[in-house]
């Protein structure tokens, strides 16, 4: 009798693992990726063969301001999907069912902006265009946005929360 429990109780178990298995295998195919992990899609520099020095900047401003937005919108996205995997792992997995991520239109449009930007790089260097007219790459705007903000939140006390539990009040 025993024998025969333990594998009625084997015969339910492996399936289960198995959809266990597979749904959360689905589940994390599913996270928004990161910005920083997205490759940058070929746009040819001959795009820009026509265009002056004038041209090639303005049309650089653009791209990165738009690059830019986007990134931190991914950011935050990515952000969101990975702390509530974190969150479904731990407290209650079937959420995970409900993750929206995935990488969706925007994902693809700041590929395609990386690459045009790295085409307009190549043009104005092409075009010998001033040095000090290039804008800054998107990853530098990033880069120098996330080291000021570390900054701040160094100057404000390390956590950047205020209040009797961060203060020492209590």
């Amino acid at each position: 009798m025993r024998k025969l429990i333990q594998k009625q109780c084997d015969l339910i178990e492996s399936p289960l693992k198995a959809i266990i298995t597979i749904s959360m295998v689905a589940v994390i195919s599913g996270c928004a990726t990161s910005p920083e992990d997205l490759t940058t899609a070929y746009v040819s520099p001959l795009k820009y063969q026509d265009y002056n020095c004038d041209q090639i900047v303005s049309e650089m401003g653009h791209v990165s301001n738009k690059t830019v937005s986007l990134y931190q919108s991914l950011d935050k996205k990515a952000s969101d999907d990975s702390t509530q995997m974190t969150v479904g792992l731990i407290i209650f997995w079937p959420t995970l069912f409900f993750l929206e991520g995935g990488d969706g239109p925007e994902a693809q449009q700041y590929s395609a902006l990386k690459g045009e930007f790295e085409a307009l790089e190549i043009s104005a260097k092409e075009q010998n265009c001033d040095k000090n007219t290039v804008p800054q790459s998107p990853e530098q705007i990033v880069k120098e946005e996330e080291e000021r903000k570390e900054k701040e939140k160094k100057e404000k006390g390390g956590s950047g929360k205020s209040g009797p539990w961060t203060t020492g009040m209590l």
